[in-house]
């Protein structure tokens, strides 16, 4: 292989590596969330007052890749897995405004909010694995297997996350 075409591999190895580790590199924080305003203009016929506004988010799950395929063990044959599957995601901010009609006369509190951070949420998928009634190949058999019993066991799912919310009141105008 000349320069020329060792240089020209070598750049591209290195475009493709760069590629792919900007592609692993997203943060949690970037989960993609679909903005959602609920519609409830209609209920002030019927409320007293202006009617609440609500400002959310719907989340989109994002998949990973299986893990636990490689998992293996000394002096066995690599199980049969059913791979637990990582699912990410991210709890949109949500803020509900809702007017309020005036109880205290010197006090002008207009508008109670209700909020919800933005959080990420990670989950893993259950899973399960069955180990193989044979042992690797023994020198002292001549390289024939063993029998054994085999084992079967599952992995449990798991969900992480955290969310939190702020209630208070506004004493601004409304808008």
């Amino acid at each position: 292989m000349n320069p020329r075409t060792q240089l020209g591999m070598g750049m591209f190895v290195t475009a493709l590596a760069s590629a792919a580790s900007a592609a692993l590199a997203t943060p949690a924080a970037a989960a993609p969330t679909a903005p959602v305003d609920v519609p409830l203009q209609t209920l002030g016929m019927v409320l007293p007052m202006a009617p609440p506004t609500v400002s959310t988010g719907v989340p989109i799950p994002m998949t990973g890749t299986p893990m636990g395929l490689t998992a293996h063990t000394d002096g066995r044959v690599q199980p049969l897995l059913v791979p637990q599957v990582p699912v990410t995601s991210g709890m949109p901010e949500t803020l509900i405004t809702a007017t309020l009609p005036e109880v205290v006369e010197d006090q002008p509190v207009t508008r109670a909010l209700l909020s919800t951070p933005e959080s990420d949420v990670n989950a893993k998928t259950p899973g399960a694995k069955v180990a193989s009634p044979l042992t690797l190949p023994r020198p002292a058999a001549l390289g024939l297997p063993a029998a054994q019993l085999p084992e079967a066991g599952l992995l449990s799912p798991a969900l992480s996350g955290s969310l939190g919310s702020h209630l208070g009141m506004d004493g601004g105008a409304t808008n």
